[in-house]
């Protein structure tokens, strides 16, 4: 059993001093959900779960513990994650030690939430099927039907450059489109794709979830709260709603690995990933390039060469 393999490889590492602390997932309180934890003893391995709602990027904790070694379990896009950041130098002491496990698809919580009539008191996964009870219902649902999106056209799900691998490697789909959200939405005139995403950006109230969430997002003083210069108000207006989501999916182009953290911790349910996905897919296109798929090779956009095409430059 993978949980078992994942509970006996990080007691063996913390045993032999190879790392002074595993970054985890562990059961919450609430149903659908897992919490991250954070164990520094071999006795507190036995508190690390897996399974299909396991669903943040825990490398956005590894900024907080530089000073330690750290062993910390991936997913697929997880560990992309740390390769991008690998490349940006975010690791000047020593790499964190992955110990990736094949992703079988995170389940969507709030989707499953809005299949069953009352509130879910108790959900277990069995396989391909999930036993929900309420009150007074209980319902069997199939896994599959309940996946977040970008789970749903995820062609990387092996963690790779991983340490350790956990669980039988995922064949990938060559011909799986990775981007269909982005394509049905390019089909929209231009007029119909900004109304829609003012729609989405009039909700955000500015809680920041998103940015806290992203392991790329690591600046000391992030540009909406510089005052020297002063890049944004902090209205909720149009245009300053706009300008913050714009400029933070840009700064994603070529770093992001639709892990889809920003999205998940979105309290207003916003479409994030419409933006970073149609980037990433802009970046694809034109330099046929992925995040955390080449270990040497930097973001497009933070390179530089002489003989790069300069058209637009009249």
């Amino acid at each position: 059993m993978i949980q078992q393999k994942l509970r006996e490889k990080a007691k063996e590492l913390l045993s032999n001093k190879t790392v002074d602390l595993i970054i985890g997932y562990g059961n919450w309180t609430l149903p659908l959900r897992t919490t991250p934890v954070f164990i520094r003893t071999p006795q507190g391995t036995e508190s690390l779960v897996w399974n299909s709602f396991c669903e943040n990027n825990l490398v956005t904790y590894l900024h907080k513990f530089s000073r330690f070694k750290v062993g910390i379990v991936v997913k697929g896009c997880d560990a992309r994650s740390v390769l991008a950041l690998s490349l940006e130098k975010r690791f000047s002491n020593q790499k964190p030690l992955l110990i990736g496990i094949p992703c079988q698809r995170i389940v969507d919580r709030k989707k499953l939430k809005k299949a069953v009539k009352g509130e879910i008191l108790k959900a277990v996964e069995q396989g391909e099927l999930l036993f929900v009870k309420g009150e007074d219902f209980e319902v069997t649902l199939k896994r599959d039907d309940f996946l977040y999106s970008v789970c749903q056209t995820c062609n990387h799900r092996t963690p790779l450059q991983a340490d350790f691998l956990i669980g039988d490697p995922v064949e990938e789909s060559p011909l799986l489109d990775t981007h269909p959200d982005v394509r049905d939405f390019e089909k929209k005139s231009p007029e119909e794709r900004w109304t829609f995403f003012e729609k989405e950006m009039s909700r955000c109230i500015r809680c920041y979830a998103c940015r806290e969430a992203c392991p790329m997002c690591y600046c000391a003083e992030c540009f909406v709260d510089s005052s020297r210069p002063k890049w944004i108000e902090k209205s909720l207006s149009s245009s300053d709603l706009a300008f913050y989501h714009i400029v933070r999916a840009y700064h994603q182009t070529g770093r992001c690995s639709a892990c889809g953290a920003c999205e998940r911790a979105c309290p207003m349910d916003i479409r994030l990933t419409h933006l970073t996905q149609k980037l990433n897919q802009e970046v694809k296109d034109l330099y046929g390039f992925e995040t955390g798929i080449q270990p040497e090779i930097p973001p497009p956009l933070a390179t530089f060469d002489p003989k790069d095409e300069q058209g637009f430059i009249k």
